[in-house]
């Protein structure tokens, strides 16, 4: 009997076990029973609510504050592997990234709380908290790409907004506070040794305390929590003794939800920055390191094909190797700029075209089968040797650049791109008006690019390496599209045309053709949101 007695005691023990796992929580009706029996030892009546449609919760959260967590609700996605992906190749390399990838399984068995900490760990240490910018800089793109257009319809309708997240403020602050207009933002601090991150954060009861100050604060006292159904008890217990009333939400319902869209953003995203041009979840991880090798072979040869052969060669084996380009030579524009019939064709031609990547002067180059010169306002040492067109640095000095551009034209034709940088979002920013008392004859070249893995373009990392990053693609694609020639402020006697009429004349005319929206932006107000700096400095520092 004695067997049989403590065979029957494991027997009973496991199956408990596997009821308590999967009945507590993979069931959300046992996961529902246990938050009520939680709120009702506290309280001893039910508060929480849980609504498959947000329809409900709008028509009761008018000027009412909101608390509301941003994984469980906000992101369609809960995961968080994919954003503690980015800060560990942006902010940390290749290595790092690659180090986190292999430690998936071990996140994903350590269960939510370890493997948020194992993320942080991998993420953070080591990097200096002056330097770090991928919060700012490259998280809010993804972030929007994720945000349910459902919930956030609902925050807009309520009054003041309160963000919880398990995640580390300096990952969501400048996100929901830039881009979404939410009034408090409640995350993890993590701890700083000697102004570097030592991959530790701070414990959660001071989110408790955070939270419990601003409900203080509200005289009314009338406060919504809204969370997901799957999220930890912990986070119940949190919304439960702050909130008046907490709505949850499921992640099945949260799939149904649509996409944010770009045109309902609170605050258009024009400027970004980063590498990786994707949003790297698993698969998407494994696919990129399965490639990166032979992208790096490829971009070599793409680059050698580009610099040693002649462009009747060089073409057709660059398509032949994955990259797509695209020329449109005879589009429809308008004409009614050009109204003087004194206007006269120099012998050179002035190009001016808006900038996408470093490549744009090359690819034109390609367009027209022959060589120009490109004037650049920053280019790295390298990228000017390894050019196989002629490049000459701007001095941003207004007298001595027009001298400059001047003599170029005397010499040939000349490419000019008057943004001074790039954008990578379908947007032009401001054109100088330089060009246009340059030459009698001006082209308009609007060039648009298509990555799929990687950008060709960076604000604070190393721009010697973005032609090398933009070929690495499997299969970049690029269109110049060359628009009706444009008469320079010279030729034209009306008298009634300024040098900035002709400048944002072929803004427009360049946003028509791509479908871009025109801005007054500048190079200087786009290093000031990516790289807390003018542009100028990190400039003059590669020279």
């Amino acid at each position: 009997m004695y067997p049989t007695v403590k065979f029957s005691f494991f027997k009973n023990l496991f199956f408990f076990f596997i009821r308590t796992v999967f009945g507590q929580f993979g069931n959300p009706k046992a996961l529902h029973r246990s938050v009520s029996n939680l709120h009702a030892t506290q309280s001893g009546s039910s508060k929480y609510q849980k609504h498959t449609s947000l329809v409900h919760i709008s028509d009761q959260v008018s000027e009412r504050t909101l608390i509301f967590n941003v994984e469980g609700v906000l992101l369609k996605s809960s995961s968080l592997f994919p954003y503690f992906m980015l800060v560990a190749f942006e902010a940390g390399g290749l290595i790092r990234a690659f180090l986190l990838f292999i430690l998936y399984p071990l996140i994903c068995l350590a269960g939510e709380e370890m493997g948020l900490k194992i993320m942080v760990m991998v993420s953070f240490f080591g990097v200096k908290k002056d330097n770090f910018r991928v919060g700012r800089a490259v998280l809010p793109k993804f972030f929007l790409e994720n945000v349910g257009l459902e919930i956030f319809e609902v925050l807009k309708k309520g009054g003041k907004t309160v963000a919880v997240s398990n995640m580390p403020q300096v990952m969501i602050d400048s996100f929901l506070r830039d881009y979404l207009d939410i009034d408090l933002v409640v995350g993890r601090e993590l701890k700083v040794f000697c102004g570097y991150f030592v991959g530790l954060m701070e414990d959660k009861k001071k989110n408790i305390l955070v939270l419990q100050e601003i409900i203080k604060q509200e005289n009314s006292g009338d406060v919504i929590g809204i969370s997901s159904l799957n999220t930890s008890l912990d986070h119940y217990k949190l919304f439960l003794q702050q909130c008046n009333e907490v709505y949850l939400v499921r992640s099945t319902d949260k799939r149904s939800w649509q996409h944010l869209s770009r045109d309902k953003y609170p605050k258009p995203l024009i400027f970004h920055d980063g590498r990786l041009a994707f949003r790297p979840a698993l698969s998407d991880c494994l696919a990129m390191f399965m490639w990166f090798p032979f992208g790096l072979v490829v971009a070599i040869i793409r680059a050698f094909v580009a610099l040693t052969l002649p462009f009747e060669i060089s073409t057709p084996t660059l398509i032949f190797s994955g990259l797509r380009f695209t020329v449109i030579t005879k589009p429809k524009t308008s004409r009614s700029f050009q109204n003087s019939k004194d206007c006269q064709k120099t012998e050179s031609t002035l190009y001016v075209c808006n900038h996408r990547t470093l490549l744009d002067p090359l690819y034109l180059s390609f367009a027209l089968k022959k060589n120009v010169t490109a004037v650049t306002y920053s280019l790295s040492r390298m990228s000017e040797i390894l050019a196989p067109i002629k490049t000459v640095r701007m001095t941003r000095n207004r007298d001595q650049d027009a001298k400059l551009v001047k003599s170029l034209l005397n010499q040939g034709d000349l490419v000019i791109c008057p943004e001074g940088t790039t954008c990578r979002e379908p947007y032009l920013l401001r054109f100088s008006p330089l060009f246009a008392e340059m030459s009698d004859n001006i082209i308009p070249v609007a060039s648009n690019s298509h990555v799929t893995m990687f950008y060709g373009t960076t604000a604070g990392g190393l721009k010697c390496l973005d032609p090398l990053f933009f070929l690495m693609n499997p299969s970049p694609g690029y269109t110049i599209q060359l628009l009706e020639g444009v008469p320079g402020l010279s030729t034209c006697q009306d008298g009634d045309k300024s040098r900035f009429d002709v400048a944002n004349y072929v803004q427009s005319e360049l946003g028509k053709a791509l479908g871009f929206e025109c801005t007054k932006l500048t190079r200087r107000d786009k290093y000031q949101i990516l790289a807390g700096n003018d542009g100028i400095a990190c400039t003059s520092s590669k020279s």
